[in-house]
C-alpha cells in the first residue's frame, strides 16, 4: 500500500514541515486494536474515536522530548480516560519514547510497560497513573496551579523559566465522577489558563447510550465554572487545531474543547457502540476495519514514513536545548532564583535545614506542654513553612480546626497566585486529587488538610498517591471519639485500620509536640511514600524523654519506660501514651513491672528489623494495646492472648470525657485488663 496524503493543514507542527496524514492518524488506530486483541483485553473504542484529536495536539502543539522525559518545562499529557492506554502507549511509541513496539505486544501482561491502565512512569512519559475516572482531570488541575504558583515566584518581566501548558483527555465517566466537579469548579475560580481540555464526547459508556442516565449540558455546565468552552467535530483535525490555539490564548480561563466523536470509529459494525468500548473488536472485524480505513499493513506493522512523520526527537531537543539556554541567562541575571529554582525542581531539601530543625527539636523537646496534637502540628508549621517555601498548604474549608495556616502563610488567589495556603473549600477528594497533581509537577511539597473521618471522601485519591509513591503530605485532625459532640458522623473508628493497610503508605498518630515535630520531618524528607498525619482534638500530655527515646522515634515506637525484670508491654500512640504510662506507674503498686511502649507510627516500627522490634516489644510476655481506634490494625505485633482496648462500634454525641470513659479508655480500665492479661 503506497503511503497517501490525505488531510492537508496549513499549521506547522512543531518541527515538522510536511502536514497531517491519513496512515499517520490510522496507526493510532490500529496499534490500539491490534495490541487489544493480541492481550484479549482492553478498550479500543476510545483510541480509534481519538486518533485525530490525538494528531492534532501532539502533531501540533504539544511540547517535549521523548529524549528527556523530565525536562521542567515540558508541557504535561494527562489521560484522565485512563482505560484508553493504547492511544497514549501508540504516542509515546510513535513519537520516540523507551517504549518499543514488543512493549505494545506486551499489553496487559505481567511485569510490562503497558499495563491496563496507565501508571506513573516519568521516563517513558506517563505523568501520572488514570484508570480510576475523574481523577486524572484533578490531577492536572494540580500540575496547572504549580505551574502558576511556580511562574509567580520565579518568572521575570524578561525571562520566564515556567512557561508550559497541561493537557487532558477525558471522557463522559470522568465528568459524571463528582470529583470532577470538584476540581474543574476550583480550576475555574483560580483563572487556571494553562489548562486545556478535550471531552471526548462519544455519548458511550460501559452500559451503552449515557443519554438515559447523563444528560447534562456539559457546556453550559464549564460556562459556569467560568472555563472557556469550543464546540468541534473530534474527527476534523483543523477544527481541532484552530480550537487548540484558540485554547492557549485564553489566558485567564482553563479551556474545555467539546469533541464530538464516534467511539470504535472506522469498524463497519460496531462504530457508535458499547461494543467497541471494552472488549477485542475480533479478527473478521478488523479486518473490515483495516479494509474500510484502508489500513493494508499487518498486525503491529507501521511504515517508516509514519515513524518520521511521528517523529519527536529532533523538535523535543531543539525546543529543550533552547529552555536550557535561557535557563543559563536566568542563572547569570537572576543567580538567588536560579539556585532556589534549582533546589525546588530536583526536590532537594534547602541547605542546612537538619541543622536547623535539630535546634528546633530542642527548642520543642525544652518548651513542650500539654495541648492538642493539631496545635502542636500548627507550632512546626510555623518552623516547616518558613524553612521550606515550597510547602503549599491547604485545608477542605476547615483550616481553623485543622490549624493549617501558619505565621508565614499567604492566601493563594488570582490576586496573590504565589500564596502558599490554599482554600479548597468542600472538596475533600478533589484536593488530594490535586495535590496528587501538584507532586508530579514537582517544584512544589503540598500538604491538605481535613478531619481524619472525611478520608472516607478522600480515599481513592490517597490510594493512589501511595500506588504512584508520591511524598505527598495528608493531614487529618479530630482522630478519635474524644472529638465530642459532633457525634459519631464524625469520630472515626475504622481510618487508621484502613489508613495503615495502605501499601507504601506511613502514617503518624503523635503523642505530643515532639513527636509531632518527628512525624512532620519525615513527612517533609519523604520521597517517595505518602504520610498521613492524624492529630487530636483533645488535649496531651508533654512526655518526658531521655536523649536517646528521642532519637529513636524516627523508628516508629520506642521504650518510654522500660523495666529490667518486666513482666508485660503495654503499646499505646497518640493521646492515649500517658494513659499507658499513668496506667503503668500504678500497676507498679500491685507489684506489675509494665514497660511502655509509644507507637507513633506502626507502619515504620514494621518496617524495623526484627532485632529492633523484639527489643521493644518483649514477645515473650503479655502485650496490651491501648488506642481509641480499631483494633485490627495491632495484630501484626501480638501474639493469641495479647489483649488491645479499642473500639469496634461506632461513637456516641457526647463530651469528650465523657466518652473515653465510656468506651472505657481509663486508667482503671486499662489496669484492670493488663491485671486480667497477665493472670490468664
Amino acid at each position: 500500500m503506497l503511503f497517501t496524503t490525505k488531510i492537508l493543514l496549513s499549521i506547522k507542527p512543531i518541527g515538522k514541515i510536511n502536514l497531517q496524514q491519513s496512515d499517520s492518524i490510522n496507526a493510532l488506530r490500529f496499534l490500539s486494536i491490534d495490541a487489544v486483541q493480541k492481550a484479549n483485553s482492553g478498550h479500543p473504542g476510545m483510541p480509534m474515536g481519538m486518533a485525530e484529536i490525538a494528531t492534532a495536539l501532539w502533531a501540533n502543539h504539544l511540547k517535549h522530548n521523548p529524549s528527556n522525559p523530565t525536562w521542567f518545562n515540558r508541557d504535561r499529557f494527562v489521560l484522565s480516560n485512563g482505560h484508553g492506554s493504547m492511544l497514549l502507549y501508540s504516542l509515546l511509541h510513535l513519537t520516540g519514547y523507551d517504549l518499543s513496539i514488543d512493549d505494545l505486544k506486551d499489553f496487559r501482561q505481567l511485569n510490562s510497560k503497558t499495563p491496563g491502565h496507565p501508571e506513573y512512569d516519568i521516563d517513558i512519559g506517563i505523568e501520572t497513573t488514570t484508570g480510576p475516572l475523574g481523577q486524572g482531570i484533578a490531577n492536572a488541575v494540580g500540575m496547572a496551579m504549580s505551574e502558576k504558583i511556580l511562574a509567580a515566584e520565579f518568572n521575570e518581566d524578561d525571562i520566564k523559566p515556567i512557561d508550559h501548558f497541561t493537557y487532558v483527555f477525558l471522557g463522559d465517566g470522568c465528568l459524571m465522577e463528582g470529583v470532577s466537579h470538584e476540581a474543574c469548579s476550583f480550576a475555574g475560580t483560580h483563572n487556571l489558563g494553562k489548562l486545556v481540555c478535550f471531552y471526548d464526547q462519544n455519548g458511550i459508556s460501559i452500559d451503552g447510550e449515557v443519554e438515559n442516565w447523563f444528560t447534562d449540558d456539559s457546556v453550559k455546565r464549564f460556562e459556569s465554572y467560568g472555563w472557556h468552552t469550543v464546540c468541534v467535530d473530534g474527527h476534523n483535525v483543523e477544527e481541532i487545531d484552530k480550537a487548540i490555539s484558540e485554547a492557549k490564548n485564553e489566558s485567564k480561563k482553563p479551556s474545555m474543547i467539546f469533541c464530538k466523536t464516534t467511539i470504535g470509529y472506522g469498524s463497519p459494525n460496531k462504530s457508535g457502540t458499547a461494543d467497541t468500548h471494552g472488549a477485542p473488536l475480533g479478527d473478521e472485524e478488523i479486518k473490515e476495519t483495516r479494509e474500510a480505513l484502508g489500513w493494508g499493513f499487518p498486525s503491529f506493522e507501521v511504515p517508516d514514513e509514519v515513524y518520521n512523520f511521528w517523529n519527536a526527537k529532533d523538535a523535543g531537543s531543539d525546543v529543550n536545548s533552547s529552555w536550557d539556554s535561557l535557563i543559563q541567562s536566568y542563572k547569570e541575571k537572576y543567580p538567588k532564583k536560579s539556585m532556589e529554582l534549582h533546589r525546588r525542581m530536583n526536590g532537594d531539601v534547602p541547605e542546612n535545614f537538619d541543622e536547623s530543625f535539630n535546634k528546633f527539636l530542642d527548642e520543642c523537646h525544652s518548651n513542650n506542654s500539654s495541648m492538642a496534637t493539631r496545635k502542636a502540628s500548627k507550632v512546626c508549621l510555623d518552623f516547616f513553612v518558613k524553612e521550606m517555601p515550597e510547602l503549599i498548604g491547604g485545608s477542605a474549608d476547615l483550616t481553623p480546626s485543622n490549624n493549617t495556616f501558619s505565621a508565614s502563610s499567604s492566601t493563594f488567589s488570582n490576586d496573590n497566585p504565589s500564596g502558599n495556603h490554599i482554600n479548597y473549600g468542600v472538596r475533600e477528594f478533589g484536593m488530594s486529587a490535586i495535590m496528587n497533581g501538584m507532586v508530579l509537577h514537582g517544584g512544589i511539597k503540598p500538604y491538605g488538610a481535613t478531619f481524619l473521618v472525611f478520608t472516607d471522601y478522600a480515599r481513592n485519591a490517597v490510594r493512589l498517591s501511595a500506588l504512584m509513591g508520591l511524598p505527598n503530605i495528608f493531614v487529618y485532625t479530630h482522630d478519635s471519639v474524644a472529638l465530642g459532640e459532633d457525634g459519631p458522623t464524625h469520630q472515626p473508628v475504622e481510618h487508621m485500620v484502613t489508613l495503615r493497610s495502605t501499601p507504601n503508605m506511613n502514617s503518624w498518630r503523635p503523642a505530643d509536640l515532639v513527636e509531632t515535630a518527628i512525624a512532620w520531618k519525615n513527612a517533609v524528607s519523604s520521597k517517595s511514600t505518602p504520610t498521613c498525619l492524624i492529630f487530636s482534638r483533645q488535649g496531651t500530655s508533654a512526655i518526658e524523654r531521655t536523649p536517646d527515646q528521642m532519637s529513636l522515634i524516627s523508628m516508629g515506637g520506642y521504650l518510654l519506660d522500660t523495666n529490667e525484670n518486666m513482666d508485660m508491654t503495654i503499646v499505646a500512640s497518640g493521646s492515649e501514651v500517658q494513659l499507658a504510662l499513668d496506667a503503668a506507674k500504678e500497676l507498679k503498686n500491685d507489684s506489675i513491672s509494665a514497660n511502655v511502649v509509644s507507637m507513633p507510627s506502626l507502619d515504620i516500627f514494621l518496617e524495623q528489623s526484627e532485632d529492633y522490634q523484639n527489643t521493644i516489644i518483649n514477645q515473650d510476655k503479655p502485650i496490651l494495646v491501648v488506642e481509641c481506634s480499631h483494633p485490627n490494625s495491632w495484630y501484626k505485633i501480638l501474639n493469641r492472648n495479647d489483649k488491645v482496648i479499642g473500639i469496634e462500634t461506632f461513637g456516641e454525641s457526647a463530651p469528650g470525657n465523657e466518652l473515653l470513659e465510656h468506651f472505657g479508655f481509663t486508667k482503671e480500665n486499662v489496669i484492670k485488663t493488663a491485671k486480667s492479661l497477665i493472670n490468664d
